[in-house]
């Protein structure tokens, strides 16, 4: 059994030893790292108005700091990232291939024009660098401001990008941060805030973060934490148990933002089952959508409506196309996606047992390398919220209005062909609950000045600051006003 070192990070600050020992998700890792419990009073930011160094930095100071903290994120010669990378290949449900090009690209998350866009588009930079005025009418004026919060993200762990573009948030928003990082990915974050002290360790940005594991749900850490004079708002990615750990601490003064689970989609017309070729190149891309990153992440598709029609002729087409689909992700690159070792256990036994129900389903794959499994009328498997490791489950329709009836709030992403039935169809699937549309094969190119699961994460993670300014005499005002009602009374 191996074991791991995951040191604990408060403000620019490395702390190790006094240790107790975690379970990862894998059962035979193991790693220790301090008992944060006994560093909470050094957690939260005091006072509260410390945070004010963050905003004597300019807008494009803080994007120098971040492009030379992504150049500083070369996997080469990062020793952080390397010991990271030999924890997450045993912890995480993706192969080390597919991780190794994760990892060589961490550093482009910091690319100077797409995080400019990113603040413009998703905040307004104006809005960052100072007071905005918004209204202005005669003698009175108001004036806004986003400011910076002090921020506890609990973060995922199915891909560690998650972790640069939560410090990439936090930084655009001038935030103060502590993230709890999760079992399946404890190192990644702490890569990235030692990076960030090797690199600059007086720097307001590197001083504004704080790093640690505790076991969720602990109430010895959790209950003194989750305050509102500790915190004000909480960045929670997660399912249902993560949530709830975090929710009965909650009350005014503390703002939860929840990056929750979604089980993304497809809908493909039936111009791609016009002939082989067509079917194929949809096959193609539909790989994309369910096989990159080991369909771990939320974007990825489960799945796969197809307007082939349910009678005879239809349902060939629908089997042909799931034995393409399951061909078309085997071929996917290694550092793309690559066969699990298993599948999950639930997840295996719900196909295994497909096998008692051939007239219902037809199944291509359905171990380690993946599968499809191809519903022989218009219903999904009962157990889609559980498909992952590849395995996507191809239903026939005869009219696209069932594949939008089937879209609800857990739907984030619904790729699409052709391109065409974005323009005819995004309004109803919004309707429904979906929170994303792109077009076939373009799933996992997700980017990051938009939206994510419907929510302007950015712009909640400030606060919004109103500042009102009326020259004229408000006894005046009154006294009209009163006036007034006499005369109507």
């Amino acid at each position: 059994m191996t074991a791991f070192r995951v040191p604990l990070v408060i403000r620019g600050e490395v702390i190790e030893g006094d240790e107790v020992e975690f379970g990862g998700r894998d059962p035979a890792t193991r790693f220790r790292g301090p008992d944060v419990a006994r560093h909470l009073d050094r957690l939260p930011l005091s006072p509260p108005s410390a945070i004010a160094d963050l905003h004597t930095i300019s807008f494009d100071e803080m994007l120098d700091y971040l492009v030379e903290l992504g150049e500083r994120l070369n996997f080469a010669s990062n020793r952080h990232l390397q010991e990271a990378l030999e924890l997450t290949s045993r912890t995480s449900g993706l192969g080390r291939p597919i991780l190794e090009a994760v990892y060589g690209n961490l550093g482009k998350v910091f690319n100077r024009s797409e995080m400019r866009e990113m603040a413009d588009v998703l905040i307004g930079i104006p809005f960052l660098e100072g007071w905005v005025c918004t209204r202005c009418e005669g003698p009175s004026s108001s004036h806004v401001r986003a400011f910076g919060a002090r921020s506890l993200h609990v973060i995922a762990g199915n891909v560690p990008t998650i972790s640069a573009i939560t410090v990439l948030r936090n930084a655009i928003t001038r935030s103060d941060m502590i993230v709890k990082t999760p079992s399946n990915d404890p190192l990644t974050m702490i890569a990235i805030a030692r990076t960030m002290i090797d690199m600059a360790p007086d720097h307001p940005l590197t001083r504004h973060v704080s790093v640690g594991y505790w076991k969720g749900g602990d109430e010895r850490i959790e209950r003194r934490l989750y305050q509102p004079a500790n915190v004000e708002k909480i960045i929670a990615w997660g399912g249902l148990a993560s949530v709830q750990h975090i929710s009965k601490y909650l009350q005014p003064g503390i703002d939860l933002i929840t990056l929750d689970p979604k089980l993304s989609a497809t809908i493909i017309g039936a111009e791609a089952f016009a002939d082989e070729a067509a079917m194929r190149e949809c096959a193609r891309r539909a790989a994309l959508d369910v096989g990159v990153n080991n369909q771990q992440a939320c974007l990825n598709a489960r799945v796969i409506h197809v307007h082939t029609g349910t009678d005879a002729a239809g349902l060939a087409k629908a089997n042909r196309f799931g034995e393409l689909l399951f061909a078309a992700i085997q071929q996917l690159p290694a550092t793309l996606s690559n066969a699990v070792p298993a599948l999950d256990p639930e997840l295996a036994e719900e196909v295994e047992g497909l096998r008692y129900a051939a007239g219902l389903y037809r199944t291509f794959g359905g171990d380690g390398r993946g599968g499809v499994v191809v519903s022989q009328g218009d219903e999904p498997v009962e157990f889609s919220p559980l498909l992952s490791g590849r395995v996507a489950n191809v239903v026939p329709i005869d009219s696209l209005d069932t594949a939008i009836g089937a879209v609800t709030s857990w739907t984030q992403t619904i790729g699409l062909y052709p391109d065409r039935l974005m323009h005819d169809l995004r309004d109803r699937l919004a309707f429904q609950g979906a929170q994303r549309l792109v077009t076939l094969g373009c799933a996992t190119r997700r980017t990051i000045a938009g939206p994510q699961d419907g929510i302007e994460v950015l712009r909640r993670m400030c606060k919004w600051i109103l500042n009102e300014v009326h020259e004229d005499d408000p006894t005046a005002i009154w006294q009209d006003r009163a006036e007034l009602a006499a005369t109507a009374s």
